[in-house]
């Protein structure tokens, strides 16, 4: 989920740039510093959107840069357990699909795809569906729930995210809608039959 959040950073603005327009300038150092950060409790920081405050330059003996607290608004990702999300297959492997899901990607497992057995067509770079004839591959559009998350501040591609399409409503949405006019045709013949 993308939020928009409040927050304070001090920042550091090089002496080079000292003679330039002070907004502009630490907002470029927080976006610099910022952006593409990852924090365990705020999650990942999409983009410095507005400087709400710029407070007083400090100088620090033997360092001719200038420290600014800032306060400003900023996007932030956060995913939330149990939270429906929609996105982009972009990448197939043998254990399960990866799901872009904004500054991240979430794994969804074979286990969780759907009910029927899936096997990997290494050859086409997709799964398919022993009985149903269906398949997911790069660049399928799906939706999904979060049902782990695991974020590591350090090293943010090693965050996890788990997902799963197991559910009513979930899926790749090509199946959703070839579902949605399946049921709707057999309403259409029932309305029929009985007028």
């Amino acid at each position: 989920m993308y939020k928009m959040m409040k927050l304070v950073d001090t920042v550091r603005v090089p002496p080079t740039l000292l003679g330039e327009e002070v907004m502009p300038t630490v907002k470029n150092a927080l976006r610099e510093k910022l952006e593409g950060q990852v924090d365990k409790k705020l999650g990942s920081l999409v983009a410095v959107c507005k400087i709400v405050e710029i407070g007083e330059g400090h100088i620090l003996i033997g360092d001719g840069a200038v420290y600014y607290d800032v306060t400003f608004e900023a996007i932030m990702f956060v995913p939330e357990l149990q939270e429906i999300i929609e996105g982009e297959v972009v990448e197939t492997v043998g254990f399960g699909v990866f799901v872009g899901i904004g500054p991240m990607d979430g794994l969804l497992h074979v286990s969780q795809i759907t009910d029927d057995f899936i096997s990997y067509d290494a050859k086409n770079a997709r799964l398919v569906t022993k009985s149903g004839g269906k398949s997911i591959s790069e660049g399928d559009h799906v939706r999904a729930r979060v049902v782990a998350v695991s974020i590591n501040e350090r090293e943010p591609k090693e965050s996890k995210i788990g997902l799963t399409m197991r559910q009513t409503a979930l899926g790749k949405l090509q199946w959703l809608e070839e579902a949605r006019k399946k049921k709707q045709q057999s309403r259409e013949v029932v309305t029929e039959g009985t007028a």
